[in-house]
């Protein structure tokens, strides 16, 4: 994960976001070693001593930014959250053609996986420990991404289909193939394995 602005748009009542530079490298300091701490561990293996310590900040400062471990895990499914929407966003923002889009978005997704390791593990832990922020993690993620196929659709750059639905099911074709790869075996899918999804998602949308 690559440090930077704290996230502003949640919800997280048991977080006080720093208002200073040197509060904000803390911050990120924390969620840093609380993504590699859980990540490798799990959750509930996971103690506040045992984040601070991975971080170099004193126990007490820890409680000027959140009340408890779930605070802090809620945080960093935030962050993490918006890690990747942006990391796919910048890979894709000059590409004009929808289904280009697609297929380039699902690389870019395969490249955050290996350069974040324990995204997986992070977004499979809050199934367990808080099913709210594991079901904004989609949810959210399906909002924005469903927006973007409606304009495609309005465009006729892919079919008309519904597009929460149609969101859902790109959204699997990622995560499932991310696992496969990434994931289990830290490489990308090889060539002939790209052409299959590439194949898949050019013939499958197209609106012809």
């Amino acid at each position: 994960m690559n440090t930077g602005d704290t996230v502003k748009d949640n919800n997280n009542e048991g977080v006080i976001l720093p208002k200073t530079r040197r509060g904000k490298a803390t911050f990120n300091k924390l969620l840093k070693a609380a993504e590699e701490i859980i990540g490798e561990k799990g959750y509930h293996e996971t103690s506040v001593y045992a984040i601070t310590e991975h971080a170099g900040v004193a126990m007490g400062t820890f409680y000027l930014y959140f009340r408890g471990k779930k605070d802090i895990f809620r945080e960093l499914i935030y962050y993490v959250h918006h890690e990747v929407r942006k990391y796919i966003q910048i890979a894709i923002k000059d590409i004009p053609d929808r289904k280009e889009a697609e297929v380039e978005g699902i690389m870019a997704f395969y490249r955050y996986c290996l350069e974040n390791p324990t995204l997986y593990a992070l977004i499979r832990e809050a199934e367990f420990v808080d099913i709210e922020i594991f079901k904004w993690h989609y949810t959210n993620f399906s909002r924005g991404y469903a927006e973007h196929l409606e304009k495609a659709m309005t465009k006729k750059q892919i079919k008309q289909m519904e597009p929460e639905m149609l969101a859902f099911c790109l959204m699997g074709i990622s995560i499932f193939t991310g696992m496969r790869w990434p994931l289990w075996e830290q490489k990308l899918p090889d060539e002939k394995q790209l052409e299959t999804i590439r194949e898949f998602i050019l013939n499958g949308i197209d609106p012809g």
